[in-house]
């Protein structure tokens, strides 16, 4: 069973850039700090960090266990605070910043059920391409893929698994590719966001049926077709046939359902980035703030 203490460790090592930085925000020798992560490391099964006497890196398991301690800790720091505002109304300024296609489709009509039971707060819902690191004194942050940031407690929303699509016509007109290599022959439809590089792209073997484990890591550099900032228009020139896109599972999963899109490569696990709900990792956080985040990523969780 994971304790405080695991939590604050996994907090430490996300706020450092060494075994020795994170000893000394805990107070602990780098060899006592070292053997309780090795031991958490043994009860988890998995690896969470790598790590030399200069650096320490976390892995993707370790990241994703210190984001969620990071969201653990601070609500346990404002548990004082979670009744006093018992039979009131929220009031005061609330800034939201979202990504414009899932601030639109997901947070916007949170934002509606949340205005309606909270009259009294002023809500700003500002979206934007990319909303962190641009948060612009946002209280609340939407973000999706990873961050590193001890300032800001992220909480995930959902693992948010990338779908590799087509229309049916085009599948009709140039066939389903049997693995992701035989992408290279086909007209790929990338997106550019948050400073990714969005036409190289990372994947492996859902399951190794012989073995029965994970598949390597492996990537794939396309030549785009089609290029666009803007995840909508990408998925819309899918609709219409003009190739393969790579889109986030909460963004096609309704065209799929609805057989505009046709989801392919199932057997391949392309890389994932989380949808992120932040806010900022202090105590005594307004209220406001900390009704409202729980409010969307309890509605959002729900969902996902």
């Amino acid at each position: 069973m994971i304790k405080v203490e695991d939590l604050q460790l996994m907090a430490a090592l996300a706020r450092s850039a060494s075994l020795s930085e994170a000893a000394r925000q805990l107070n602990l020798t780098p060899p006592a700090l070292s053997m309780r992560l090795r031991a958490l490391e043994a009860a988890m099964g998995v690896l969470l960090a790598t790590r030399t006497a200069r650096r320490l890196a976390l892995t993707d398991d370790g990241q994703a266990l210190a984001q969620e301690a990071q969201g653990l800790l601070a609500r346990m720091a404002q548990l004082p605070a979670m009744f006093e505002q018992q039979g009131r109304g929220l009031d005061g300024k609330l800034k939201i910043a979202a990504p414009f296609g899932y601030g639109r489709q997901r947070v916007a009509p949170l934002v509606a059920r949340l205005a309606r039971l909270h009259p009294g707060l002023r809500i700003e819902l500002d979206l934007r391409e990319t909303p962190w690191p641009d948060r612009h004194e946002a209280d609340i942050v939407f973000h999706i893929g990873s961050v590193r940031d001890s300032s800001w407690v992220a909480r995930t929303v959902a693992g948010n698994e990338r779908w590799l699509c087509a229309s049916p016509a085009y599948l009709k007109r140039r066939g389903k590719p049997a693995a992701p290599r035989d992408l290279l022959t086909h007209a790929c439809i990338c997106i550019r966001e948050n400073e990714e590089d969005g036409s190289l792209w990372h994947y492996r073997r859902e399951k190794q049926a012989a073995e029965g484990r994970a598949g390597a890591r492996e990537s794939l550099r396309v030549q785009p077709a089609l290029l666009s900032n803007d995840g909508a228009t990408a998925r819309y020139w899918a609709e219409q046939g003009l190739g393969f896109v790579l889109r986030s599972q909460w963004d096609v999963e309704e065209p799929v359902r609805q057989g505009r899109l046709v989801r392919v490569l199932e057997g391949w696990q392309f890389d994932q980035a989380p949808i992120l709900i932040m806010t900022r990792a202090r105590t005594g956080l307004p209220t406001r703030v900390r009704v409202a985040a729980e409010f969307l990523l309890e509605a959002l969780s729900a969902v996902a």
